[in-house]
């Protein structure tokens, strides 16, 4: 009795195999909308940092000013070497246009190793989740023709 306990039977195994296929996928739907959202922000990154060159040497650059809620007005950029840089917790501080620069470069090194970090545990995840679905396929065929004794 004691060695039946300590081996689950096939339906047990199945059950307990779709259980973790099911976390598996749930960990790698997560890590994949961390990976999206960072890619995004790498993405924003880059296009601030374009135009952050090209209003470098500009003198009557004109900008869209978001205002909220959908609005947005003109607004002429009176001194583009001056860069207020969100540095996180609601602080900012003003940096030169090539301090700014220079820093979301920093920053996109960052999140590119991120990024990298996470899809090889996306990888690894979804290799963990092909060997789960294997042993399924192999229990499920197994189990064909077999009567389970429910009728």
């Amino acid at each position: 009795m004691a060695s039946k306990e300590s081996t689950p039977t096939p339906e047990e195994e199945f059950q307990a195999l779709q259980m973790y296929l099911n976390e598996f996928n749930q960990q790698i739907e997560l890590f994949s909308r961390q990976f999206q959202f960072i890619e995004q922000a790498r993405m924003e990154m880059i296009t601030s940092i374009e135009t952050l060159r090209g209003l470098k040497d500009t003198t009557d650059a004109v900008s869209l000013l978001p205002l909220g809620g959908g609005a947005a007005i003109l607004a002429k950029v009176i001194d583009p070497d001056s860069v207020l840089v969100s540095i996180g917790s609601d602080i900012s501080v003003r940096k030169t246009n090539d301090e700014t620069v220079s820093f979301m470069e920093e920053r996109i090194t960052e999140m590119e190793a991120q990024g990298k970090r996470l899809a090889e545990t996306i990888q690894k995840l979804q290799a963990q989740a092909a060997e789960v679905g294997g042993r399924l396929e192999q229990l499920y065929q197994a189990g064909q023709g077999q009567p389970t004794g429910r009728s």
